[in-house]
């Protein structure tokens, strides 16, 4: 059972992944060090996983394949299933249309 710390008081030398991504560092395959918990009303502790920072190793570069599909991916998300437009922001998938063909009246 990996050790327990309580919200800010983990030890030195600990970090959560997005203070790794920070540092530039991933876990790199360790397993987790400790746990932190941070105490919440009424319901369950919110919980983080530890890693020791001596142990991660360097973030990998970012290759021009991932780099394309990342835009591919992106270029998705801002165009319109309706009218097929680049809208330049994320379409909401709660309206799962850019807000102009949702705010427009159906015929």
């Amino acid at each position: 059972m990996a050790d327990v710390y309580r919200w800010r008081l983990a030890p030195d030398g600990l970090a959560t992944r997005r203070q790794l991504r920070a540092l530039g560092l991933r876990p790199g395959g360790q397993d987790v060090v400790a746990e932190l918990h941070r105490p919440r009303r009424r319901k369950a502790p919110l919980v983080a996983y530890l890693y020791r920072v001596d142990r991660a190793k360097p973030v990998r570069p970012m290759t021009p394949a991932r780099t394309a599909a990342l835009a591919a991916a992106m270029w998705a998300r801002r165009t319109c299933p309706s009218c097929r437009t680049d809208v330049g922001y994320c379409i909401p998938r709660s309206l799962g249309m850019c807000v102009t063909c949702h705010d427009a009246p159906s015929a």
